[in-house]
């Protein structure tokens, strides 16, 4: 029976990061995981420019060593395809030179990513990492500690503060945090591996296809190291009940018949089955903080509601985790009153980029104004470069709300 001041459910990229910035701060943790690493996570495998400046603040080195790890390929922007399948390619940067310029993204299995943030929490002493441990729902005793212990009843550990980051389905956010699944704040989706796919981009941009009769939901396809491709699809649970949509089978005709995709996917071999997983979205904002715990990642609904990220906004969580995790050790105060300055210091770094995102995503009710936009942008380079620019910077994103943005695409403004 182990008594410490944190225990953090989850080594995700949540956790990890959280347990990685205790440690540099001299802070003990105790850190579980029901699975044993590497382990496959369905995830659409994009690690965007905020991944990477969240591994920055890690260690110096680390994304020059991600960069050169052989389970990535570099990414250099997005594609969109539009409804009406015109193209938008989308850079990162919106001029780059690959011979001089790091790549803004990567494209890397989270069985990869995942693992190779656990191996830095390996390296650290500060840090017990226990794996293949099935926790039970923990119980707050009068103290205000928790108990845990695994789904065998043995008695596992005791702890002052718990960091709650064991994924989307977690049952401490629905059960003690009160997270409901609400279907319009949540996002179903499919996943698998495929090789052999064609005309992937010669600069790994990812794609996002916003397919007329799939819409409010769309289907992506992300290049990966040895000619392999993860693709995917995704819609709001809200969409696909009311639709009646089976996405594995609606994936699989959309590869087969649609004329952006099917000559692509004609010769491709699928690797293993099409996996589903469940997306809580942050459109809606959530207290993700209580008496003597936090919320993290997925755990805490913090995934981009239009793009579907999640990664950046965990490891944002796993580091604002830490540090008010030590604050209230330092203060001795662990009660909710004094943790939910970690929600408002989540919100104040993600808040506004959620609610853009909403927005987006309510964008793709009007098709036809995507088209439009789409269709401008490929005859317009000054358009196109605004574009891209808003993927890096919120107040040119905040353009896309304004009607003026519209107006002066109609009138052939710049």
């Amino acid at each position: 029976m182990r008594h410490v001041d944190i225990c953090i459910l989850g080594a995700g990229p949540g956790g990890a990061t959280a347990a990685l910035h205790l440690a540099t701060a001299g802070q003990p943790v105790l850190l579980l995981d029901k699975a044993v690493f590497p382990r496959d996570k369905i995830c659409g495998d994009a690690l965007s420019g905020k991944v990477l400046s969240e591994l920055r603040r890690l260690g110096p080195d680390l994304v020059s060593r991600l960069s050169a790890s052989a389970g990535q390929v570099p990414s250099w922007g997005i594609d969109f395809f539009a409804p009406n399948g015109q193209r938008l390619a989308v850079p990162f940067k919106p001029r780059y030179t690959k011979t001089v310029d790091a790549a803004a993204g990567h494209v890397m299995k989270r069985l990869d990513f995942d693992n190779f943030l656990v191996e830095e929490v390996r390296q650290r002493p500060e840090i017990e990492l226990l794996e293949g441990v099935d926790v039970a729902q923990p119980e707050q005793a009068a103290d205000g500690r928790w108990l845990l212990r695994t789904a065998a009843g043995e008695a596992l550990a005791s702890a002052r503060l718990l960091l709650v980051a064991n994924g989307a389905q977690s049952a401490f956010a629905r059960q003690i945090a009160g997270h409901a699944l609400e279907p319009a704040h949540h996002c179903a989706g499919v996943r698998a591996y495929y090789e052999g796919v064609t005309g992937l981009s010669p600069d790994n941009f990812i794609e996002l296809h916003f397919i007329q009769d799939f819409l409010p939901g769309y289907l992506w396809v992300f290049p990966l190291p040895n000619g392999q491709a993860n693709v995917g699809a995704g819609m709001l649970t809200k969409a696909v009940s009311a639709k009646k949509v089976n996405l594995r089978e609606r994936m699989t005709e959309m590869l087969a018949t649609h004329p952006a995709l099917k000559d692509r996917f004609k010769g491709a071999r699928r690797l293993g089955p099409i996996k589903g997983f469940g997306l809580p979205l942050g459109s809606k904002r959530r207290v993700i903080s209580g008496n003597g715990y936090l919320l993290l990642g997925d755990a805490a609904s913090l995934i981009d509601p239009f793009s579907g990220e999640g990664i950046s906004h965990a490891m944002v969580s796993g580091r604002h985790a830490a540090d008010w995790a030590t604050r209230a050790l330092a203060a001795n105060d662990t009660a909710a009153s004094f943790l939910q300055q970690y929600d408002a210091a989540v919100y104040r770094r993600l808040g506004q980029e959620l609610r853009l995102s909403h927005w987006l995503q309510r964008l793709l009710q009007f098709p036809a104004l995507f088209n439009f936009v789409a269709n401008r942008a490929a005859n317009n380079p000054t358009l196109a470069e605004t574009i891209s620019g808003m993927f890096l910077d919120l107040d040119l994103r905040e353009r896309l709300r304004q009607p003026s943005f519209y107006m002066k695409l109609l009138f052939g403004g710049k």
